[in-house]
């Protein structure tokens, strides 16, 4: 059965812990994959669900986002679904920026006036999941909740870096801390699945994903100010409403560092994936009229590569190449994350760069390059050298970056032939 649902994925603020990725774009425009989006990722999760009404909420660098939904979610005039991004604009009831994630649902609600619906599904726009959201509000309904929170089991380790909720043994939520310390921890256990149990998972960690009833939402946000949900209105709603846990087992990573965000993409190039990319699931994304990637001379070991690329490397090992990547010959590429380019160089344009000795788009010949991640429409030269690691220190630079050991060679740069990093 198929309910009545608006979701909502939360654009995120200025994503300054996924610097210099989103210096020039949104947190949910990062590429992610070598041909997705980070927004694809919670707007596949509706669809597969059979939800396709859909706003996405930003307010920081959004025009390359708005080009991607303009240009990827585009439904039959015969449906009722819609993608729509929502700015955050100044109104006569405000002037302000969005304060937090409950802020911007209060005022995205003059929208949702328009709209009939019984739940409000609420995500995040930086998380790598699959979820399949029907059965989760199958279970709030079943449980008579007014809201429904998405948890994780974790172990004592991680729970320190989360919001912590108990739960009884109905599943129903009767208390809510922040990233508790590790003294604070005993009495925080949860009634988890057996299996969860026997790894010690037994702290449910909030995912960020939340189900509320539609009277229940407009409720809160008229009498509650808190700008946001995880920090002040879902703790200040349990033991007012019926607030109950949706426990979900499988993966699920929040991409809000760089680190999380590097270990995410190189973990796709595993046999078999956490995230698993060949799966019934399908992600969306925007259909480009690429033509096949061609692969001369080059050992490949655990390697995506997406369409449209020129490869003649000598070996690429445990890397995710992007679309319309080139990388000349003898260069050798190991666990990095090259995220391609927005555009082809013509012959003309090739020749004219290699006569002035200018860098082509992609990567040049006889190159090196580990422990890093490639941002869209960089151009590095021929025997340049990039050897990241925790031998670096954090640090960042006029081309290039270097966040938990891994360098970030940013948007559009240009890296002269015999450059040397690490």
């Amino acid at each position: 059965m198929t309910h009545s649902v608006i979701s909502v994925v939360l654009g995120g603020g200025k994503g300054t812990r996924l610097y210099p990725l989103t210096h020039q774009r949104s947190k949910p425009a990062v590429p992610i994959a070598g041909k997705y989006r980070l927004v694809d990722i919670p707007i596949s999760n509706c669809l597969n669900s059979g939800y396709n009404r859909i706003f996405v909420l930003t307010q920081y660098n959004s025009a390359s986002l708005n080009a991607h939904i303009k240009n990827t979610y585009n439904f039959s005039v015969f449906s009722k679904g819609f993608v729509d991004i929502l700015a955050a604009e100044q109104t006569h009831e405000g002037e302000k920026w969005y304060q937090g994630t409950a802020d911007a649902v209060r005022h995205m609600q003059r929208y949702l006036a328009h709209h009939d619906y019984e739940h409000l599904l609420i995500l995040s726009g930086d998380q790598l999941y699959q979820i399949d959201f029907q059965a989760m509000i199958n279970q709030h309904i079943e449980a008579g909740a007014e809201i429904s929170i998405a948890t994780i089991p974790v172990n004592a380790k991680d729970a320190t870096s989360f919001g912590i909720l108990k739960s009884d043994d109905e599943g129903n939520i009767t208390a809510f801390t922040e990233k508790p310390t590790a003294d604070r921890l005993p009495g925080w256990e949860s009634e988890v699945s057996d299996d969860m149990k026997d790894i010690d998972r037994v702290y449910l960690a909030s995912m960020g994903i939340y189900v509320f009833n539609k009277g229940v939402l407009s409720e809160m946000l008229a009498e509650h100010q808190g700008m946001d949900f995880g920090k002040e209105l879902i703790p200040d709603s349990i033991g007012r409403y019926k607030v109950h846990s949706y426990e979900y087992r499988g993966y699920w990573t929040d991409i809000g560092t760089i680190e999380s965000f590097f270990e995410a993409n190189i973990g796709l190039t595993d046999d078999i994936p956490k995230f698993n990319l060949f799966d019934k699931h399908t992600i969306f994304t925007r259909g480009r009229m690429l033509p096949p990637s061609k692969v001369s001379g080059t050992l490949l070991d655990r390697v995506l590569i997406a369409d449209g690329c020129i490869v003649a490397a000598e070996r690429i090992e445990r890397s995710v190449i992007g679309i319309r990547s080139r990388i000349g010959k003898g260069t050798v590429i190991k666990t990095a994350y090259m995220m391609g380019c927005d555009f082809y160089q013509t012959l003309e344009e090739i020749a004219h760069d290699q006569e002035r000795g200018i860098p082509l788009a992609g990567v040049g010949e006889n190159c090196y390059i580990e422990n890093a991640i490639l941002d869209k429409n960089c151009a590095i030269g021929d025997n340049v050298r990039i050897n990241g690691g925790n031998h670096l220190e954090d640090g960042d630079f006029d081309t290039y970056a270097v966040y938990d050991g891994v360098v970030i060679v940013k948007k559009r740069a240009v890296l002269p032939t015999g450059t040397v990093i690490g």
